[in-house]
């Protein structure tokens, strides 16, 4: 099947690197998937395909790689072959739009809101009038129709199916008081057997179509077992109408075909919810950028769309707006709440030179703003975008969850075909008549007992509401690791500068001996104004503090931590620490003073010209107010905590004693801080934070790494956790998570396998009623969905309400 013009036009995959030069490699994403079975039919659907080498698809992300020989295969025709088993394509590029997340949502529930009222007539329509379903049945009856009426209270304007959801639950509560009155028991079957077609083929075709498309393609997957259990109940149904076996249950085995239907529909609404609500309270951010900015365009200031911005555009913010894009002040003087973005409660005071986040609160002060990131790079849209790739994590225990449940379904199918056949030919072996009734309750019960939603949806549930939590913590999880790995780590390994440190030194003393205090720091301004380090920033705002214009550098080395070389006019000038400066010019005279600085706790830059000192720099950096607090907290949860930094000995000591930190390792050089991690993965798992920029190498080198944020800076590539706040306590919090998040994997998987484990094998006896096998199953994922949102049960009612609410995509 060819896709249309209008879907070629789309953009429906992304380029990406591949393994080998002579393959090709697409990531497409998927909508419509629900639990993990759903990745094991797409990776067997596109593995199948000729040319196809490797397929890996992400449940929780909805993203599938595909590595593939494009001499042999065309992604166009691979991604058809997605939409004919029945999933939706999107642009891999883009955020999905909220609109279109909550719109699926709200179908998914008015779907299950019609099936349950399908199933309380259904249950109304069979119950037995006298013994337990007599007592358990109204009961259920009448909780459903106040969970309906309440529904339609709080949610007002409901869309026609919710309406005729109530209307057919007050139905069902008629007919189990008025039954016999209204002379309904003859129709009873062909009441429910409506039913049961309505539903299975009208409201739920989309299941069955998928059944069809996995069975073509040789898959056995949950929409294969569902209909299994879905049709044996249609043909149980269809027999009993045909010949009219006295006492032969007709109308039950509808009744399964229907509440089967109903659980599966139940299955896929409560994944959504977790899905979806677990990222949006970041991906609402986007919703904090203003539709409009004032921007000045030819001498004069005209309002614009956002769109309309391009970078390097000058934007006039004014007190109590919002800063409507990234850029850098070049005018004013304002304190910036950035709350909402990055979960630092207090205002930052932005002036010259400070950069801005999109979607922060300006204060009392007007802005001029030049655009340094629009769209897609603005830090909105890219935290959004970690927020969707957090949800893409695969800790070692979904990988084993996802090998059984290759497995799974062939396994169930055959239990419930050998429970059939036992029932009937054991007693036929032994002479006695077999009880068919049971032998087909066997079978059903099996289908219905093993469906394998539940361990399908039981940990990738827990990621995703973990992974939303940290997010909303201002905490991005960007690894399995950082789950799975986090929890265990018990060394952590913390940078001082912009980590344990504010990370904005000021000069504090002058030292000059062969220039002038002026000469002196003009010429070491002009010679770091080339670099991004802290210290080189703290100079060459000094310098211009106090006036001083920077002599012009034709050329600049840099030594990563040590310092740096440059050519000014015809001198050579060397900036660095006086361990660096001293291997190249004299500073014994000087060795007095330096250490008296750096008892005082303060960091200590030499400036020599021709190889002759011109003196000597003093900065001082102030510890974050949350350290001591966070680096106590941490030893308490029981984590060797290790200061490692650049700096010099007795600057670091100062720090760390001031921290309750006995270990420390002062002057160790970018390149070296990878090793450092390395030996100290002898005695255990590490994790290391640091600013994410010169301590990348580290980062990755260790078994977690934490890049402490700093706004638009955040380099969200070099580490498993962004911590966005800034805030070292988020790394206790980030610790919490993981152990949370973990745990309650844990919990899910052994829920549902032991529900599974236990019903399957119980249902093959043919004692458990198809009936209660459904009610076990839905018992089953509710709890692992409730344990999955268990502390924040707002986000289900919020679902709730939102069924009879209609969703506008935004202009």
């Amino acid at each position: 099947m060819a896709l249309s013009a209008s879907t070629e036009a789309l953009p429906l995959w992304t380029e990406e690197p591949a393994s080998r030069p002579d393959r090709a490699r697409i990531r497409a994403r998927i909508g419509g998937l629900h639990c993990s079975l759903c990745t094991s039919t797409i990776e067997k659907a596109l593995g199948r395909k000729v040319g196809v080498d490797k397929v890996a698809v992400s449940l929780t992300h909805e993203q599938a790689l595909v590595e593939y020989d494009p001499a042999r295969a065309d992604p166009r025709e691979l991604l058809q072959t997605l939409r004919d088993i029945g999933y939706t394509l999107h642009d891999p590029r883009k955020l999905r739009p909220f609109e279109d997340e909550e719109r699926d949502l709200v179908r998914e529930g008015r779907r299950f809101l019609v099936a349950v009222s399908f199933s309380l007539v259904a249950i109304a329509l069979i119950a037995t009038p006298t013994g337990l379903w007599s007592t358990m049945l109204p009961l259920a009856a009448v909780l459903g129709l106040i969970g309906l009426v309440f529904l339609v209270l709080r949610a007002l304007g409901l869309w026609i199916a919710a309406t005729g959801g109530v209307g057919l639950g007050v139905l069902a509560g008629a007919l189990l008081v008025s039954r016999e009155t209204l002379g309904l028991a003859p129709a009873t079957p062909w009441l429910v057997g409506a039913l049961a077609i309505v539903l299975v083929f009208g409201i739920a075709r989309h299941i069955l179509v998928m059944a069809y498309q996995a069975l073509r393609r040789g898959i056995l997957n949950q929409h294969v077992l569902l209909e299994a259990g879905a049709f044996a109940g249609l043909m149980g149904g269809l027999i009993g109408l045909i010949f009219h076996w006295p006492g032969y249950p007709t109308a039950p085995f509808f009744a399964v075909a229907v509440m089967v239907t109903t659980y599966h529909l139940f299955s896929e609404w409560l994944s959504l919810i977790v899905k979806t609500r677990s990222s949006q309270a970041v991906k609402r951010l986007l919703d904090l950028q203003p539709d409009v900015a004032r921007v000045q365009r030819d001498g004069r200031e005209v309002e614009l769309p956002i769109a309309g911005v391009v970078v390097g555009d000058l934007v006039r913010v004014r007190p109590g707006e919002r800063v409507p894009v990234d850029g850098e002040v070049i005018g004013g003087h304002s304190s910036v709440d950035q709350a909402l973005v990055t979960g630092e409660p207090v205002p930052i005071e932005r002036a010259v030179g400070d950069g801005v986040i999109g979607g922060s609160i300006n204060g009392m002060g007007t802005l001029l703003v030049r655009v340094t990131a629009v769209g897609e790079e603005s830090f909105l849209q890219r935290i959004a975008r970690e927020v969707e790739d957090a949800r893409a994590l695969k800790p070692g225990l979904l990988h084993l969850v996802d090998r059984i449940l290759v497995v799974y379904t062939p396994a169930v199918l055959l239990t419930a075909l050998l429970a059939v056949v036992g029932w009937i030919a054991i007693p036929w072996m032994l002479g006695v008549t077999p009880d068919l009734q049971r032998a087909v309750f066997a079978g059903l019960s099996v289908l219905v007992m093993g469906y394998p939603c539940a361990v399908g949806i039981s940990a990738p549930l827990s990621i995703v509401r973990g992974a939303g939590e940290a997010a909303e913590r201002g905490i991005l999880m960007r690894t399995g690791e950082a789950f799975q790995g986090y929890r265990l780590v018990n060394q952590i390994v913390l940078d001082k500068t912009g980590t344990l440190t504010e990370g904005r030194p000021q000069l504090v003393a002058i030292e000059a001996v062969g220039a002038s205090e002026t000469e002196l720091l003009g010429v070491a301004a002009a010679a770091e104004a080339a670099s991004e380090h802290p210290l080189a920033d703290a100079i060459v705002t000094a310098a211009f503090e106090q006036g001083i214009t920077p002599p012009d550098v034709s050329d600049f080395e840099a030594f990563p931590g040590k310092g740096g070389r440059a050519r000014i006019g015809a001198t050579t000038v060397l900036v660095g620490n006086p361990r660096f400066i001293s291997e190249n010019v004299e500073l014994a005279n000087l060795a007095d003073r330096i250490a008296g600085l750096e008892a005082s706790g303060h960091t200590v830059v030499a400036v020599a010209r021709d190889e002759q000192p011109l003196g000597l720099l003093a900065l001082s950096d102030s510890v974050r107010p949350e350290a001591a607090g966070a680096t106590a907290a941490l030893r308490q949860a029981g984590l060797k905590t290790v200061l490692v930094t650049g700096d010099n000995e007795r600057n670091a000591r100062r720090v760390a004693a001031e921290l309750g930190i006995t270990e420390v390792h002062a002057g160790v050089l970018p390149g070296q801080k990878a090793d450092l991690i390395r030996q100290f993965q002898h005695g255990g798992r590490v994790a290391m934070v640091g600013d994410g920029i010169n301590d990348a190498p580290a980062l990755m080198q260790a078994d977690v790494g934490i890049a402490m944020g700093g706004g638009t800076d955040t380099a969200i590539d070099s580490a498993d956790i962004i911590v966005l706040s800034n805030r070292l306590d988020a790394l206790v919090t980030a610790r919490e998570i993981s152990h949370r998040s973990y745990r309650r994997m844990l919990q899910n998987v052994s829920l549902a396998f032991l529900f599974n484990g236990i019903g399957v094998p119980l249902a093959a006896t043919g004692l458990v009623y198809p009936v209660w096998a459904m009610a076990a199953m839905a018992v089953s994922v509710t709890t692992i969905f409730f344990n999955s949102l268990w502390g924040q049960p707002s986000l289900f009612f919020q679902a709730i309400l939102s069924v009879g609410k209609p969703v506008e995509r935004r202009p």
